[in-house]
């Protein structure tokens, strides 16, 4: 095999699909199966309520306790579940900025060389979305392939009412084709799968795009549990729950906790601290966005079926008492009465009478870097030591937008934090830089210590800034295909 990539979500999905053209002998790795297309997938009760796509999976605390983190196992991983924003990160997010909590280091790129992969992957997912609306939006070298969702009724006089206030209302880069959603079912896409190719997510662009060549192989239901190193310390084979798979060149692209678990698992007597891990910031520095749901009531109902059209980045570069940036706020997907009530336990009656005049809202602040907050193995299972961090600026960004919402005429205001048992943007265990000393990876995504060894997952993400992380995820992605054709020319030259 000439390139074996574990995981088949934004990471593993995308690189395969630029890879693709280049004939080489690709296989996809995915532990779990393609989603059916069944009633549940339309049923907020079956979602919400009953958790019928939760996975079983449990990771432990350090103390020991399990819990299940909501990551999910399936062709297409995570984003078969997703919102559907493919936002980028904001230009000043690859430097060193100073937050309320601490300062984020920066990236050993800038957003300058990041920005033609960005453009690759707008065209690759078909985002619908505009320049021009959002002061804090960085230069493009081109258009999005397609103009943004348009508004529902209710969502449009919350555009003009944010304005009057004062705030700069965006519209959301989304990876959704509207109609084709809408003829499949009347739901928000926050957590409703998709089966039809409506939403852009890993399966039904990047993958789909790669299996159209026949030098492309997906293989699902194989878990990965190491991976194997010669005395050279070239990567060898995977060693999985299907046999030993060889491979010139190897992939992980299994998500941030399991890539770095993978690595962990991957320890010999020439390697004692895991595979990639001379530097020992293997499962460190994980980072999961500090995020609050909030529901704006007023006397108007608010009929809208999607909702999530747009975003608001005002306090995103600055806000805090020092100019610190807080984060971004964005529509959540519609919060109906069924879903209210699953959530909070409040009674179905009372849950429907407060959806009906909530405009639902999903507030974002950056987690920082922290080499304490990491994830680690006991016995072979998955500890997850989450140190939060920088709570104080997602606390002042609740209180800004609250007044904010107040002023567009919003006199009742909820607002509540999401637990661990939500997965949150989780990112950074494998990070990228330029010394072997403090860091897993090149800016390319190649292993410091391992020649053929790439990461394309949200694992090498230095910071988790305050935006979603797919579309950046995709762009790396994009970066490490390029690099592992131009390796893999070299060494056939």
């Amino acid at each position: 095999m000439d390139v074996l990539i574990v995981g088949s979500g934004m990471g593993g999905a995308t690189t395969a699909a630029a890879l693709a053209p280049s004939g080489r002998r690709i296989l996809i790795l995915e532990r779990g199966e393609r989603l059916e297309d069944t009633s549940e997938a339309r049923d907020p009760e079956a979602i919400f309520a009953r958790g019928h796509f939760r996975p079983m999976e449990t990771w432990l605390t350090p103390e020991g306790a399990r819990f299940n983190p909501g990551n999910y196992a399936c062709v297409g991983g995570n984003t078969k579940f997703y919102g559907a924003v493919l936002m980028r990160y904001r230009a000043e997010d690859f430097a060193a900025r100073r937050h309320m909590g601490g300062t984020a280091p920066g990236w050993p790129i800038s957003y300058d060389e990041i920005e033609p992969w960005y453009q690759q992957a707008e065209t690759l997912y078909r985002v619908r979305g505009a320049i021009g609306e959002d002061p804090t939006e960085p230069p493009h070298s081109g258009p999005y392939p397609f103009p943004p969702v348009p508004d529902e009724p209710e969502i449009a006089d919350l555009r003009r009412r944010l304005k009057r206030a004062g705030l700069h209302p965006a519209s959301l880069p989304l990876g959704v084709d509207i109609e084709q959603w809408l003829a499949r079912a009347a739901t928000p896409w926050d957590a409703f799968p998709d089966t039809t190719g409506a939403k852009m997510d890993a399966e039904s662009v990047g993958l789909a795009e790669a299996l159209k060549h026949p030098n492309v192989e997906l293989r699902t239901g194989v878990t990965v549990d190491r991976l194997e190193a010669d005395a050279s310390g070239r990567i060898t084979a995977a060693l999985t729950s299907a046999g030993r798979i060889a491979a010139r060149q190897v992939v992980l692209a299994a998500g941030a906790v399991h890539s770095a678990a993978i690595l962990l698992r991957s320890a010999t007597d020439s390697h004692p601290s895991g595979l990639a891990n001379r530097s020992d910031q293997v499962g460190r520095n994980f980072m999961n966005h500090n995020c609050s749901a909030l529901l704006a009531l007023s006397a108007r109902r608010n009929r809208s079926v999607y909702q999530k059209t747009l975003y608001l980045n005002d306090w995103y570069s600055g806000g805090g008492p020092n100019g610190e940036p807080l984060g971004n706020v964005q529509l959540l997907g519609r919060v109906s009465g069924p879903i209210l009530a699953a959530q909070t336990g409040l009674p179905r009656w009372l849950a429907q009478v407060i959806s009906d005049r909530a405009i639902d809202f999903y507030v974002m602040s950056e987690d920082l870097p922290d080499p304490d907050s990491r994830v680690t193995l006991r016995d072979g299972e998955i500890v997850l030591n989450w140190t939060r961090s920088n709570w104080s600026a997602h606390e002042t960004l609740l209180v800004e937008l609250k007044a904010g919402l107040r002023r567009a005429g919003f006199p009742v205001i909820l607002s509540k934090a999401f637990d661990r048992r939500t997965p949150s943007h989780q990112c950074g265990t494998a990070r990228m830089g330029k010394d072997p000393g403090n860091s897993v990876v090149t800016p390319w995504g190649r292993s410091h210590d391992h020649a053929n060894l790439w990461i394309a997952d949200a694992s090498v993400l230095p910071t988790s800034a305050a935006v979603n992380p797919s579309l950046t995820i995709a762009a790396h992605a994009l970066r490490v295909a390029h690099e592992v054709a131009e390796r893999t020319a070299e060494a056939a030259a």
